[in-house]
């Protein structure tokens, strides 16, 4: 009689690990040699590992879900012949039965998110998003016991609210923008004491970005990330964000530099009026060359808005507060706007963001 410890071999794919997927064998169950004794999943596969011996097996090393180390104990026999006791590596040769490919494994997706495919299939099964769920495994790895703790969590929580309508085109174009746009944002402040409180703002905004699309003209323009070519386009068709209850509605006000400020009014006063009655036609949510957002009517001081594909370049303006500057190097009380521009820099350099912007600041303080 012997004991033989059986150790996880090398599979034959170079990696340090595999997770173990269900046992074939129970303790004190008697094996034979090359039967099948457990299955594992690779970074490629889910492959049948053989006993090493014939024998009695008296311990299991590990539950499904387990990652288990190359080289680490996965079982140990009794067996009729061999030494009192010895340690078995094993091998699994490249003809031995795969159950099931894996394409994707345990391989990063999105944000460093790391699961094995049964992880993945589990939460597929579960309902449970992988970007919703906190790793406890190793390096980051993503284990099924998370996976069963987000479900419970969410099961607690209630159903889930699909997005329709405005909020889930919303949620198509922040996440293509979020994949394909390389953004920056570059953020300064105007002086506007010299306005009054009476003053209209977003015609002042308005007004000072077609002064920025002048100064350079390469932030007016689209960008085709396929072909990795550009328009620079003349016409400043602006995309005015507009947040609603719906969600957010990005209607255009064409040819805005080509208007006077009375034309511009009353082209933002149909469009509220529009956006109110949901009467807005789709031409007139599309074909935007750049894009203004207005936050500060709300709140907040900076930001790092979104530039969606095509567009280069989206302007944000932050709540007007008062603030101490030097004014002929004298410390003075200004009212002032804080600025924050996003622009994509696969075809927009910093140079010309930069200079954007500063136009922008010069024509809001004259």
């Amino acid at each position: 009689m012997g004991e033989v410890i059986f150790r996880l071999p090398d599979l034959g794919e170079g990696l340090p690990d595999a997770e173990i997927v269900q046992w074939h064998v129970s303790e004190g169950d008697t094996v034979a040699k090359e039967a099948p004794l457990l299955s594992v999943e690779t970074a490629k596969a889910i492959v049948e590992v053989p006993s090493p011996e014939s024998g009695t097996v008296t311990r299991l090393h590990g539950a499904p879900g387990d990652i288990i180390q190359v080289g680490a104990p996965l079982a140990e026999f009794v067996t009729a012949g061999g030494s009192p006791s010895s340690t078995v590596v094993g091998e699994v040769k490249s003809g031995d039965t795969v159950v099931r490919e894996a394409a994707t494994s345990i391989a990063r997706h999105g944000q460093g998110i790391k699961a094995t495919p049964a992880v993945r299939a589990l939460a597929k099964r579960m309902n449970v998003e992988l970007a919703m769920v906190t790793p406890s495994g190793p390096d980051g790895l993503i284990t099924a016991e998370d996976v069963r703790r987000v479900s419970r969590i969410l099961s607690e929580v209630g159903p889930m609210e699909p997005l329709r309508g405005v909020r889930r085109a919303m949620a198509r174009a922040m996440t293509q923008a979020h994949a394909e746009v390389v953004a920056v944002t570059v953020s300064d402040d105007a002086d506007i004491n010299h306005l009054g409180p009476g003053a209209d703002i977003m015609l002042r905004l308005i007004r000072a970005l077609v002064a920025g699309c002048h100064a350079e003209p390469a932030l007016n323009a689209w960008y085709d990330g396929h072909a990795m070519g550009r328009r620079v386009l003349e016409q400043i068709d602006l995309g005015i964000a507009v947040d609603t209850a719906d969600g957010l509605f990005v209607p255009v006000l064409h040819n805005v530099g080509g208007r006077d400020d009375k034309d511009l009014r009353r082209g933002l006063e149909a469009m509220k009026i529009a956006i109110n009655a949901r009467t807005v036609p789709p031409e007139e949510l599309r074909g935007n060359t750049i894009t203004l957002s207005n936050f500060g009517t709300i709140g907040g001081r900076y930001s790092t808005p979104v530039v969606v594909p095509p567009t280069v370049a989206i302007l944000g303006a932050g709540r007007i507060r008062h603030s101490v500057m030097a004014v002929d190097e004298t410390p003075a009380i200004r009212r002032t706007l804080p600025l924050s521009l996003t622009f994509d820099h696969r075809c927009v350099t910093g140079g010309e963001a930069t200079r954007f912007l500063a136009a922008v600041i010069t024509d809001l303080q004259c």
